[in-house]
């Protein structure tokens, strides 16, 4: 068995695949060390794989490397991945977004993918047919967006993206909800239509935490898994394996 720990902007992902299949999937807090060794010993786990955007606190690694089983740190620019990174400055790119377009290229192999993952940030990752990530785009999230409305202005409040939104706001609360969510939605459809026009057997992968009342063209494969980039994470670390 693998487990897979992706430590994003907000909480940790712990993921135990056995093989190929997710077993369960345990969110966690930065300093939740305790959670951390009772997951890790809730299954006979013979590797591990860490992905983290941000600075890990020593507590975390000390706990990891007391357990049994091996754990490979994925560094982008640096650690072999089953793709081609064609990524401008390799070394700079989140290993999230890496994992991603490596689970989409595992998932949907010789196939133009777009993977959208919205989350604390709105990432937009291309890899093509034959493998080759190109880049992407990154853009704020939902409550970023909130909060910077609230923080730059003098007078507009802080709104939660839960509630209800619409074309039009009928209250400032509303305004805010439905400019941020709806001007996400438009954002997010014109990324995938302005891909599609230039590559006609474009597949979409949407992950991340936030969801969304999208509109495509019915001919349009879209494919929402949450687990994208634990199911890249696991790629990479038998890949790695497999180099041995």
């Amino acid at each position: 068995m693998n487990l897979i720990i992706d430590i994003g902007n907000t909480c940790v992902k712990l993921v135990c695949f056995d093989h190929n299949e997710v077993v369960e999937e345990l969110r966690i807090d930065a300093g939740e060390e305790q959670r951390l060794d009772s997951f890790c010993h809730k299954y006979p786990f013979e590797k591990s794989i860490l992905s983290s955007v941000v600075q890990v606190n020593d507590k975390f690694l000390v706990t990891l490397k007391d357990q049994s089983f091996p754990v490979l740190e994925l560094k982008s620019g640096i650690t072999p991945v089953p793709i081609t990174n064609s990524y401008g400055t390799p070394y700079t790119l989140g290993t999230d977004r890496l994992a991603a377009v490596v689970g989409a290229n595992y998932l949907s192999p010789n196939c133009d993918i777009l993977v959208i993952d919205i989350g604390t940030c709105i990432t937009y990752d291309f890899i093509t047919a034959a493998g080759d990530y190109k880049g992407g785009n990154i853009s704020l999230g939902p409550t970023m967006r909130l909060k910077a409305l609230h923080h730059f202005t003098s007078k507009l409040p802080l709104v939660e993206k839960k509630g209800t939104y619409s074309m039009i706001g009928t209250s400032t609360e509303t305004a805010i909800r439905s400019g941020v969510m709806i001007g996400i939605k438009n954002e997010i459809e014109g990324y995938v239509n302005a891909f599609a026009e230039k590559h006609s057997s474009l597949l979409v992968y949407l992950t991340g935490g936030v969801h969304l009342d999208l509109h495509f063209s019915e001919k349009m494969p879209i494919f929402a898994n949450n687990y994208i980039v634990p199911i890249g994470l696991n790629r990479i670390l038998e890949y790695n394996y497999e180099l041995k």
